[in-house]
């Protein structure tokens, strides 16, 4: 991949994680699929329905630096009132890091617990709708 400041929103977690933990979701994916084979599509879609609630890496970076951001908050109101605020800054400093440039210092550990981007699961449920058979349905209506 080409090395640029600003990357795409779909490239730029994965090209900022590690190729050991891009991997570890890449096939976790896949076993993900090749379970839903020849299964019924009733169980591939209430797999699909699981698929549109699982939260991606972005809404639990900012689920995360949130909740920091409101606890140093807190803090900075109830104790000390001279590094708490640092503390907060320095979150949504990480935060604009990551909507910048897909990196932020708790992503390493967020992708080894194997959170996926928004397009990682949409890759899945493609796959899935496919083995579902919706595509097919969807070519009989254009060929008419």
């Amino acid at each position: 991949m080409k090395k640029c400041l600003f990357l795409s929103t779909a490239n730029r977690v994965k090209y900022h994680t590690s190729d050991k933990a891009n991997q570890k979701i890449k096939e976790e994916t896949l076993d993900n699929i090749n379970y839903y084979r020849g299964r019924s599509n009733i169980e591939i879609s209430n797999r699909i329905k699981e698929l549109n609630n699982e939260w991606d890496i972005e809404r639990v970076l900012e689920t995360n630096a949130s909740m920091l951001i409101v606890l140093g908050s807190i803090l900075a109101i109830t104790t000390n009132k001279k590094y708490w605020p640092f503390f907060t800054g320095a979150i949504g400093g990480f935060l604009l890091q990551h909507a910048t440039q897909g990196w932020c210092p708790p992503l390493p550990i967020i992708r080894n617990l194997g959170i996926r981007t928004s397009s990682e699961i949409d890759e899945e449920k493609f796959y899935l709708k496919y083995l579902r058979g919706d595509y097919e349905k969807w070519s009989d209506r254009t060929e008419h």
